[in-house]
């Protein structure tokens, strides 16, 4: 399989039609500057956000956007400024459930259903539920045919890339631990951008 290959128009439209269909509002930008916009544009001046890692986020620039620009309250911000890795942990558990979770997905089928795989769980609960809003950019080569696709793309794409990001930066590999499946929205939470670029895992 070809993992990169970018959503032709069809597919992406097919895609963005079943999440609408299931209460997920999409939204197509043509580059990764245009998404940062639109979603900066979503964020509401003063709002506590929650930057789940995701290197879709750093490669669009919206990263830096949501931790350095002052607009926001950063969550990412206050944990970092602890030291101590068990107290960090701690505190990350204790935060408060912000008005805004913002990161990615590691697969879109076609028929609506989004995954996300992680190896700590951490960022799922603000995705699944305790997030007053969700907002998603997604390269569309995620977007495939169903759920089994899905999963096969987490295994052999996401999963070696981010345990080479992960040896890169820490010495350890990443794992596959939990998947969460959204198989609808709340009206007016989760919103998809789709990028017509690759980027991400």
């Amino acid at each position: 399989m070809d993992w990169e290959r970018l959503a032709d128009e069809e597919t992406l439209e097919k895609t963005a039609k079943a999440l609408k269909s299931k209460n997920i509002e999409v939204i197509v930008a043509e580059n990764g500057n245009e998404a940062k916009e639109k979603l900066l544009s979503m964020i509401g001046e003063g709002s506590t956000v929650m930057e789940v890692s995701s290197t879709t986020l750093k490669q669009i620039g919206a990263h830096d956007a949501i931790n350095e620009s002052g607009s926001f309250v950063s969550l990412n911000k206050e944990v970092s400024k602890e030291n101590d890795s068990a107290k960090r942990a701690e505190l990350r558990r204790a935060l408060p459930s912000p008005d805004y979770a913002v990161g990615s997905v590691h697969a879109v089928t076609e028929d609506g259903l989004l995954l996300i795989a992680s190896a700590s769980g951490s960022q799922l609960p603000s995705y699944s539920f305790t997030a007053k809003k969700v907002i998603l950019a997604v390269g569309t080569q995620k977007i495939v045919k169903n759920v089994e696709l899905g999963i096969k793309r987490i295994y052999e794409h996401s999963l070696p890339m981010e345990t080479e990001r992960m040896m890169k930066a820490y010495g350890i590999p990443s794992s596959v631990n939990q998947i969460l499946m959204i198989e609808k929205g709340i009206p007016g939470r989760i919103t998809v951008i789709f990028i017509k670029e690759r980027l991400g895992f």
